[in-house]
């Protein structure tokens, strides 16, 4: 059980890194973000049946920097698409007016 949880959790953690690394939408950069942080949970919870429960207040950690991290980042990306129309981050330039 714990290897197939941790498989699944490179899985989806490798899949969070290549939308980053290959994507040019905002949002779609934010929820592969998103994807990457839930893989990192899913190996805490599943790791935390060998070493006890901190895994699991770990988890209650992220979920909490994750919410916070949303509530920002799409507050940042509403206010740069109201700025200048896209979403899409070859046409974003922040520090050019």
């Amino acid at each position: 059980m714990l290897a197939e949880a941790l498989t699944l959790s490179a899985v989806l953690f490798a899949i969070g890194v290549v939308g980053v690394l290959t994507r040019r939408n905002a949002i779609i950069v934010f929820m592969c973000v998103e994807l990457m942080l839930n893989a990192v949970n899913l190996s805490f919870v599943a790791l935390s049946r060998l070493y006890g429960a901190t895994g699991q207040v770990f988890v209650i950690f992220v979920m909490t920097v994750a919410a916070a991290e949303a509530a920002v980042g799409l507050a940042i990306i509403i206010a740069i698409f109201r700025h200048k129309q896209t979403v899409n981050l070859e046409n974003i330039n922040v520090l050019r007016g």
